[in-house]
């Protein structure tokens, strides 16, 4: 019996892989809409299934890390803040900063977490970094109302705040611009510790060493010049100090470090997909 051969055009769906890892193919992660929705909504109900306060941990991390910053860096040794309140200066920090961090170490984690189900099914594999993308985003945006409470109350009690209103449509374009950094960082460290573990343990003592090189804790105004052109080549150390001087009037806000952050983000990201792209044709044999 002679095998009919069918054309491509006898298919609805055809599943092909990447031809070249160059290929990015954004239009198809597009038509798994639901599934990343699905994603999210797994992300962010897991997290706090089974305990007892649920989604208020999104209000307590955030609440206890800056009392204990304030208390360490501010009360006890005394080191400067920039002319900004100390609990509303941390509180910037960690509220963005917990943001990237924790897309960074989730999305790191793409390939040996769902390891099962790329087994199984077929999806486009950028689904899970970007759904992880996106339920951050949730949660930012609810530990911006605890933020924007504590703004509020500075704004009317002090004059240290001192807001750049024309300025503020770019926080959501910062936003966006740290997600895609964390992105494409995650998918990089999730690319290499398929075969090599050794960058799990790495991505752990980098993030803590990151944090302290991204004014987080300590103002770019600590440092000397050089040091702070050369520590802004960081794009997170430069977004950070632009929200601040967006939300405070205080930090340094610079268009040419905006624009070199925008540049390495674009370029890192692209840089990143290409190696996940080689990655995912074989990680199921090394994983």
């Amino acid at each position: 019996m002679q095998d009919k051969v069918q054309d491509d055009k006898d298919w609805d769906i055809i599943v092909r892989p990447n031809s070249s890892p160059f290929q990015i193919n954004l239009k198809e992660v597009w038509a798994y809409k639901d599934l990343i929705t699905l994603m999210v909504k797994r992300d962010i109900t897991s997290v706090y299934k089974q305990t007892v306060l649920g989604p208020l941990w999104m209000f307590i991390q955030p609440i206890f890390i800056t009392a204990i910053y304030t208390f360490t860096f501010s009360a006890s040794a005394g080191l400067s803040t920039d002319g900004i309140p100390p609990i509303l200066f941390y509180l910037i920090g960690q509220t963005f900063w917990v943001y990237f961090a924790d897309c960074l170490n989730k999305t790191s984690n793409t390939f040996i977490s769902n390891a099962a189900v790329f087994g199984k099914v077929y999806f486009p594999r950028l689904v899970m970094p970007f759904s992880v993308i996106i339920s951050g985003l949730v949660k930012l945006g609810l530990q911006l109302s605890l933020l924007i409470i504590v703004y509020i109350y500075y704004f009317n009690t002090t004059d240290q705040i001192h807001p750049q209103w024309p300025y503020f449509i770019l926080l959501p374009v910062f936003v966006v611009i740290m997600g895609f950094f964390s992105l494409s960082l995650g998918i990089i460290f999730s690319s290499f510790t398929t075969k090599y573990r050794d960058f799990t343990f790495l991505l752990g003592f980098g993030v803590q060493l990151l944090m302290f090189l991204s004014f987080v804790t300590f103002p770019a105004s600590m440092f000397s010049p050089a040091k702070q052109q050369l520590l802004l080549c960081n794009p997170i150390a430069t977004l950070m100090e632009a929200i601040k001087f967006i939300l405070t009037g205080h930090g340094t806000f610079s268009i040419n470090y905006i624009i070199t952050a925008i540049i390495i983000t674009t370029l890192l990201f692209f840089f990143s997909v290409i190696i996940f792209n080689k990655t995912e044709k074989s990680f199921m044999d090394t994983v």
